[in-house]
């Protein structure tokens, strides 16, 4: 026969799981953590800041935010495809990019000197003769990743307009698969121009002017929607708007404040879809071939 004391010690083990099931620090042990892809769309050098970031989040969040760093956007695009990560900061280029299904939302978007957009520039050594895009025909060129809008489909769409494509109008390309590597790339003269987010530009010029001061823009493109914020298709509900909520709240208290500070950024806003069609216009006049990168002319 089982003893009162027994049943007694059983009965307090029980309410003792109850109450722990409870709190918040059982649940964040418990469900699994939330993965953030990150790539050159911001400046990952500092990985200071993205621990503070990471623990902001997951402050915020209730639950462990993990952030996951990749070199080029089709990596991220990918574990987004995968369910691998559950958010992600990407190009506009990659998102209007079409997939059936559709494995991305659109969560939020960083807001920019007082908008939710950016340029692309074209840039040339500062003590280059070069004044215009014209003027780089025949020369070297660096893009920055084959699924940036800044850093390759704005490029190519200047081409398109030309009736040329990089391989006629260029002696030579390359990708450095990072904004910040193709000024360094133009500013140390391995390339007589590249075109890169002028995000990225400006923050370097703040943080490492020695390096931007090397460099000229030529050309700035129109204004094109900000880099945005996604959610992979699927993605509960619940978690899904606690991130917007959160990210969207980062300039209300001063911790978030600070954080911005660091990105250069105002904060991140609820914008439609349609602040990404001009890049999905750009989309459709030029045609790439995925396997090398190749462009097509439109019919």
């Amino acid at each position: 026969m089982i003893s009162l004391n027994v049943c007694l010690k059983s009965a307090r083990l029980i309410c003792l799981f109850l109450a722990l099931a409870t709190t918040p620090g059982f649940a964040v042990a418990a469900d699994p953590p939330i993965r953030f892809g990150l790539t050159a769309v911001v400046v990952t050098e500092n990985l200071r800041f993205l621990d503070q970031w990471s623990d902001y989040l997951a402050a915020k969040m209730d639950r462990e935010v993990e952030l996951v760093l990749r070199k080029s956007y089709r990596e991220v695009m990918d574990l987004l495809n995968s369910g691998a990560v559950d958010f992600a900061w990407i190009c506009g280029f990659p998102y209007v990019q079409k997939r059936d299904p559709e494995t991305v939302q659109l969560l939020t978007v960083p807001v920019y000197r007082g908008a939710p957009r950016y340029h692309s520039y074209i840039i040339v050594p500062h003590n280059s003769p070069y004044k215009r895009f014209s003027d780089l025909k025949g020369k070297i060129f660096a893009f920055s990743d084959p699924d940036s809008n800044s850093g390759f489909l704005y490029p190519l769409d200047l081409m398109v307009a030309r009736e040329e494509r990089p391989e006629s109008y260029f002696r030579q390309t390359f990708f450095t698969f990072n904004h910040a590597e193709t000024v360094q790339a133009v500013s140390e003269q391995f390339a007589d121009g590249g075109a890169v987010d002028s995000y990225i530009w400006e923050y370097l010029a703040s943080y490492s002017p020695e390096m931007t001061e090397k460099t000229r823009i030529i050309k700035k493109s129109p204004s094109f929607g900000f880099p945005p914020i996604v959610a992979r298709s699927g993605l509960d509900q619940v978690t899904v708007e606690l991130m917007k909520n959160t990210l969207e709240n980062m300039s209300r208290d001063s911790a978030g404040q600070s954080l911005l500070s660091q990105l250069k950024l105002d904060g991140f806003g609820d914008y439609s879809d349609s602040l990404f069609n001009d890049i999905r216009a750009m989309a459709n006049r030029v045609q790439i071939d995925d396997a090398n990168f190749q462009v097509q002319l439109a019919e």
